[in-house]
């Protein structure tokens, strides 16, 4: 009873005039940082602390960390609804957790169906949500408690395991799918060492001390390489993308839908609350599950709209989880919670054990408010479908320089140098070769991503065993974690040499 007692003034709090304002803004500045490539939750989310705390700077600090942190969080939320608009009409990952809708989200638009990609995404969305909150408010406490006993070994498991079941998205080979998996994890050893401060592969030249920034890659090679595609093969196919017959999804889009909605949801949950997990993480373990699951897995990269449902419910469902260490425990899960919790502390609250005895009104007037900007979100998405679905009908000639611009515009606004322009370019051309040449390039991408996190669990569990790499086996979790990512290799390879055809997809 006292839970819900709690939560009962949390919705107090959530509802008074300024910060429902406060939710609403909050929630529209998301959904435009999510489309912009580049300005990511966790760049929307620092820029707008300042303005947080000269609007609330007249009010008693407890109801000024409310207010921040209600507006703040709508911003990180809300930006996992937007990244889903221009992955599926452009091809452009609005951020990196959005680069898997871009497989199957991007190919229904080219088909006609980008109404019922998007507002799966916005249903998906919300329902992810919701089942986040849910969980938020049942589960803080067990799930905190499961989370911290996860060590460097078990991280490092996690992770292989999720690089292994990029096989999931492995194009035509699963040698090729293979190849630029080392090849992501070589391009995450770029920049300065973390442990000994060694510079590595740099050449001498500083820019590339800090290594390579990973939305950068991302846009260069799904976006860009979409317009080299269009441009170089003259992918004039502008009458057959323009027909979007229905707005809405279909019963069976909905009947497709459903339980990649409510798995994606719990997957993505499950995986915020571990720290350092991600969103980005949750959309790609959710897509390799769909597909596992799916009775017509050679569809996948080529619009199954399960394929837009789980990793977009996935994603937002881990936006929610990731709220668990930071309020229970004080331990930011992501880059965007951590600076969650800079701006608490900024007014002087400890996020942690104590922060729910402390100042119950923050901790469960922002629950609360995430279950109305939710609702916000998905009022506001839903009539924009149609808005947004006529972007695809814009001709090539006016699409191309919107793409290019919002590209640059969007990789130059986070990084702030020219060397990320000409990388950004390089990276077009890369990914042009590449999936005409059907080397898959989600697998580079999620290497890039896992690459550094691997290393540095991986070194921080052999210092803890002494540099001995029994560890790895002797943790009971991270030995299953260990025999899943061997088996999600070894099995395929047997089924080969068994003569069975292995299903495989195309890349969007």
């Amino acid at each position: 009873m006292s839970t819900l007692q709690f939560l009962a003034d949390g919705f107090a709090t959530a509802f008074q005039w300024h910060n429902l304002l406060f939710a609403f803004i909050g929630v529209v500045i998301g959904t435009a940082v999510g489309v912009l490539p580049g300005i990511g939750p966790m760049s929307g989310v620092a820029l707008l602390i300042p303005v947080t705390a000269t609007i609330t700077s007249g009010m008693p600090t407890s109801a000024a960390a409310a207010s921040s942190i209600i507006l703040l969080a709508g911003v990180y939320y809300g930006a996992m609804y937007g990244g889903s608009t221009t992955s599926i009409l452009l091809n452009t990952p609005g951020e990196s957790s959005s680069v898997v809708t871009t497989l199957d989200g991007y190919q229904m638009a080219r088909q006609g169906r980008a109404g019922a990609a998007l507002a799966i995404a916005a249903i998906g969305s919300f329902c992810a949500g919701i089942v986040s909150l849910i969980g938020l408010v049942l589960l803080a406490e067990p799930l905190s408690n499961v989370a911290i006993k996860f060590g460097p070994a078990e991280y490092f498991s996690l992770m292989l395991l999720g690089l292994a079941a990029v096989s999931g998205l492995a194009g035509k080979s699963m040698t090729k799918a293979l190849m630029m998996t080392v090849f992501g994890l070589m391009l995450g050893t770029i920049g300065i060492d973390a442990v000994s401060g060694i510079a590595r592969f740099t050449y001498d030249q500083p820019i590339l001390f800090s290594g390579l920034e990973f939305l950068t890659i991302a846009v260069g090679l799904f976006a860009l390489g979409e317009v080299f595609k269009t441009v170089l093969e003259r992918d004039n196919e502008s009458g057959a993308i323009a027909k979007i017959n229905r707005i809405l999804p279909t019963k069976q889009d909905m009947k497709d839908s459903t339980v990649p909605i409510v798995r994606g949801s719990l997957l993505g949950f499950f995986i915020g609350v571990l720290p350092g997990a991600g969103a980005t993480l949750a959309s790609f373990f959710s897509y390799m599950t769909e597909k596992k699951f799916s009775k017509r897995p050679e569809t996948f990269g080529k619009g199954n709209i399960a394929g837009v449902a789980g990793p977009e419910s996935a994603n937002n469902a881990a936006s929610g989880g990731a709220m668990i260490p930071l309020l229970t425990l004080g331990i930011p899960g992501s880059g965007t919670t951590a600076i969650l919790m800079g701006a608490l502390i900024m007014y002087n609250i400890q996020p942690g054990p104590l922060l729910f005895d402390e100042h119950p009104e923050v901790a469960w007037g922002l629950i609360a408010s995430m279950f109305i900007g939710n609702l916000m979100l998905l009022i506001l998405n839903m009539p924009l479908v149609r808005v947004f679905a006529k972007v695809i009908q814009t001709p090539k000639k006016y699409l191309l320089p919107i793409i290019v611009a919002i590209s640059f515009f969007g990789v130059y606004a986070v990084q702030y140098t020219t060397f990320d322009l000409y990388l950004l370019l390089g990276c077009g051309v890369l990914g042009y070769v590449l999936t005409k040449n059907d080397f898959p390039v989600a697998p580079l991408v999620l290497a890039l991503v896992l690459g550094p996190m691997i290393e540095n669990n991986m070194r921080r569990a052999l210092t803890i065993s002494n540099g001995d790499f029994s560890i790895f086996v002797t943790k009971p979790l991270s030995l299953v974690f260990i025999i899943a990512a061997a088996a999600w290799l070894l099995i395929p390879l047997l089924l080969k040499f068994k003569g069975k055809a292995l299903i495989v997809e195309e890349e969007g």
